[in-house]
């Protein structure tokens, strides 16, 4: 117990200091934007919908099915809103858990020694969990890490009750439960059905290549069969059950995602997919160099066999053939220890045939109860518990190691990523495994104290390393500007590209330019950064510029639905009423098919036919403006803002004299934002056109205390009280406005005329003069 509480605490304090940590990367599209963590959203929609909160057969969807992940963030939402440290602190506890959960598991296969100890301190520490711990998202693969574990020990508890007890069949339940549950968390979870297989047949009974076949037909082993048998129909019904629930379709990505995936050549391809689970060892290993994003280019194609990198790929291949032979290999007859002849290839308690002294004091036999097979007699006896050889460790870490890491390997169907830190999270238990083991075994094998010694504080100098490594890399995910410049090295387009939007975001204008410009000279066709690029120049009234880039953009991306928006918006803006109109209704008839994120499509969508519904109407087509915005509500996604679009309807309506049909779409408005300044003045001006003047100067009066500063608020206060014949007010008015919006030719044109219809002409010659230079061609 010691031992868990150790590992644990140290897997908690390695990460206390992400606890003040924001909202990074995949973060934003996870919990900021999903619909589905939101109160008003039935929860239901969370076992319909992918990880990103698409719906799961959309033709878009990433097909990231893992529902107990999102309504852990919905709880995480219903308690703490979007205040990212409850989040941060659920995912170190989450931490805390497995590596406790990993060390148990671990005493199982070394005993309470030491090399438990290691074991999981080396998983507490090791860096590479950092993405999945201090990322939010990486919950996903955390939780389904705790799951798998529990699942895997619970069948550890079926094997040593199988054959003598009823309760072993609930051991099983428990385990096919809680694979499930890790499906659940993330897709890899349910690999915990194979690694516990193998621990049934290499660990719990021994048994080498050569006698698998031979003992599974054997009538005393019908229990191994008939668990095994359990174990493969689970798989395959949680296996079946999830492709049938995402549509039996695999998922569709972009080229960025996974280059090798979208090669042309078949080299290229098998080369770099074999070349992969390489770099992944390698990140295990010496995770020297970590990034937030390993696609586009941040690992460049194997395209020939001269590749120096393939030298890289055979030795690692080779050495995992040299383990799996190692520990998969039948036992000598004969073997010698300290010349004494060892006979059978039996093995004393800690699983080697020939150990030090200091060995054996760390092997501690525990008396349990197991079931015995005597000439096909079975015997309830009570025998001792003895700890796994080395090779039957170093068979089941290499399972642990590969068989979770499988789904990422492109075999059975392409990923959408190159390599993800925090797809090894369940993978490095093995990792840490497989070391402990050959630490241990070397340390057996060489006589002299102080190889020993070398050995044991190397190993123990391994674990400070990885925990100084763990402490630096979690400073960069305090912030996403630390985040992406900590990715510049690895993968420079996507880094400068996000660290471009983190520097707009700080108002840091030429900074985030460059930031863009630095990303397209890696990759020049990034459709995102193109239209980023566009809309930053727009903000700054670089129409011509911003015009360029969103073409390039659309020419990248021809579905880029918000770069045909934009562009709109400043054709419009320019008085090219024909072109604009002919964009947004290009825009319009986009589909969502195959699209990343449907939802801002959608939403884009949406506001082009709105926009064009503006368009229509300040030409004075009112019925097609009407026609235009119900296409628009039609459209609208879940998520999109409708007040302004409910209030251009309304005005629509007044302008045809509908004013039963304005006034339902004036409320609708302000029932959907009761603070929705546009829909105050404009209902105000109905209710006054109705006679309803008191509500009317109500509704003015309030659209005015919403902000003080919106001159444009005073100035229909002002017309009001003018037709009231309420002159001096209303003069009072047209100066507050004209005051407030002294470069809006409307509004100081119009506090003139108020002032002139008062009566306070010196007042009204000034403002007429202003109007005049505001503009001197009128």
């Amino acid at each position: 117990m010691i031992a868990e509480l150790v590992s644990s605490a140290l897997g908690l304090a390695l990460y206390l200091n992400t606890l003040s940590a924001d909202f990074c990367y995949d973060d934003s599209r996870a919990i900021k934007t999903n619909q589905d963590l939101l109160r008003e959203t039935p929860w239901t929609h969370i076992f319909y919908n992918d990880f990103w909160g698409t719906l799961l057969t959309h033709s878009g969807s990433h097909k990231s099915y893992r529902p107990l992940c999102t309504l852990s963030f919905r709880l995480n939402h219903a308690i703490g809103g979007l205040n990212p440290w409850s989040y941060h602190l659920v995912n170190v506890l989450l931490h805390a858990a497995v590596t406790g959960l990993f060390t148990s598991f671990s005493k199982i296969l070394f005993g309470d020694g030491y090399w438990t100890f290691m074991a999981g301190l080396m998983f507490a520490s090791h860096p590479i969990h950092t993405e999945a711990v201090a990322g939010i998202v990486g919950r996903a693969d955390v939780g389904a890490g705790l799951f798998f574990l529990l699942s895997l020990l619970c069948y550890i508890k079926h094997c040593s009750t199988r054959g003598y007890s009823a309760r072993t069949w609930g051991w099983f339940l428990g385990t096919g439960l809680c694979a499930g549950c890790s499906m659940l968390w993330k897709e890899q979870g349910v690999t915990v059905l194979a690694v516990s297989a193998v621990y049934d047949v290499f660990v719990f009974h021994r048994l080498k290549m050569k006698q698998i076949i031979p003992t599974i037909y054997k009538r005393k082993n019908f229990s191994l069969f008939l668990s095994i048998s359990l174990l493969t129909f689970w798989g395959t019904s949680l296996l079946g059950a999830r492709l049938y629930w995402m549509g039996n379709k695999p998922p569709s990505f972009s080229n960025s995602d996974n280059p090798a995936a979208d090669s042309d050549s078949l080299l290229a391809r098998t080369l770099t997919f074999f070349y992969l689970p390489t770099k992944n060892l390698w990140l295990l290993l010496c995770p020297d160099t970590l990034s937030f994003d390993w696609s586009m280019d941040a690992v460049p194609l194997l395209k020939t066999i001269c590749d120096w990198r393939n030298l890289h790929t055979v030795a690692f291949y080779t050495g995992l053939l040299l383990l799996a032979y190692y520990g998969l290999k039948s036992p000598s007859v004969d073997r010698e220890c300290n010349g004494k002849a060892v006979t059978n290839g039996k093995q004393n308690a800690n699983g080697h045939s020939c150990h030090s002294e200091a060995e054996y004091r760390n092997s501690e036999i525990k008396p349990s109860f197991a079931s015995k097979a005597e000439n096909g007699i079975k015997k309830n006896v009570s025998q001792t518990t003895q700890l796994p050889s080395t090779e039957n460790i170093v068979v089941l870490s290499l399972s642990l190691l590969i068989i979770p890491f499988i789904p990422a390997t492109n075999l059975f169907f392409y990923v959408g990523f190159v390599i993800a830190e925090r797809v090894l999270y369940i993978p490095s238990m093995g990792f840490c495994l497989l070391i402990t083991v050959g630490a241990r075994a070397l340390y057996v094998k060489v006589q002299k104290r102080f190889l020993k010694s070398l050995i044991f504080y190397a190993t123990a100098m391994l674990i400070v390393f990885y925990g100084l490594k763990t402490a630096i890399r979690n400073g960069d995910w305090q912030n996403e500007e630390m985040l992406y410049r900590s990715g510049i090295k690895v993968n420079p387009a996507k880094a400068w590209g996000n660290l471009g939007n983190v520097l707009k975001s700080q108002s840091k204008i030429s900074e985030a330019e460059s930031a863009y410009r630095n990303a397209l000279y890696y990759r020049s066709n990034m459709a995102d950064m193109l239209y980023n690029l566009g809309l930053l120049l727009q903000e700054n009234s670089r129409f011509a510029e911003a015009l360029h880039y969103y073409k390039l953009a659309i020419g990248s991306r021809p579905t880029l639905a918000s770069a045909y928006l934009n562009t709109g918006i400043i054709l419009m803006n320019q008085g090219k009423t024909e072109e604009a109109r002919r964009t947004f209704l290009k825009c319009s008839e986009i589909p969502d098919e195959n699209l990343k994120d449907p939802h801002a499509h959608k939403s884009s969508v949406t506001s082009c036919l709105y926009n064009l519904g503006k368009l229509y109407h300040e030409q004075g087509h009112y019925e097609e403006a009407l026609t235009v915005y119900k296409e628009a509500i039609q459209k609208m996604p879940r998520q999109f803002a409708p007040q302004s679009l409910y209030n251009m309807m309304g005005e629509a309506y007044m302008r045809l004299s509908k004013l039963p049909e304005a006034e339902h779409w004036y409320m609708e408005s302000l029932r959907s934002k009761t603070d929705h300044i546009p829909a105050h003045l404009t209902y105000g001006k109905l209710l006054a056109l109705t006679g309803r003047k008191s509500e009317a100067e109500k509704f003015f009066l309030k659209a005015i205390d919403l902000d003080p500063t919106k001159g444009n608020c005073y100035m229909h206060y002002g017309q009001f009280l003018l037709e009231e014949a309420r002159l001096l007010e209303a003069a009072e008015m047209a100066k507050k406005a004209a005051e407030l919006d002294s470069t809006e030719f409307d509004v100081v044109f119009n506090a003139a005329h108020m002032l002139r219809q008062a009566s306070l002409n010196e007042a009204a010659e000034k403002y007429y003069d202003l109007a005049a230079k505001l503009r001197p061609n009128i």
